[in-house]
């Protein structure tokens, strides 16, 4: 019981990043987006990760790796954003 209710607050948290991935990647908006607080929110999701294997709680290996996978999507996309509008400002200059 106690590995559902964890799994089930990974799955919440996995759907909260939702909003900002449909933000990034369909209306190209990431302002605010700061790539070193995501950097280092992925190294604590990794340490909890390495700690949910040492325990052997499936509930939180599972929640962490999707929800570093989610964190690396929006990542991935603001990195692209901002390399698209990099190129579009040298293309007027």
């Amino acid at each position: 019981m106690i590995e559902a209710i964890g799994l089930s607050a990974g799955i919440i948290g996995i759907i909260a990043w939702g909003p900002q991935i449909r933000q990034v990647w369909v209306h190209k908006k990431h302002d605010g987006i700061s790539i070193p607080t995501f950097g280092i929110v992925a190294l604590s999701l990794f340490m909890w990760l390495l700690y949910g294997l040492a325990i052997g709680s499936m509930a939180m290996v599972i929640s962490n790796i999707l929800t570093l996978s989610v964190m690396l999507i929006i990542i991935i996309g603001v990195l692209r954003c901002r390399k698209d509008e990099t190129l579009n400002v040298e293309q007027i200059s």
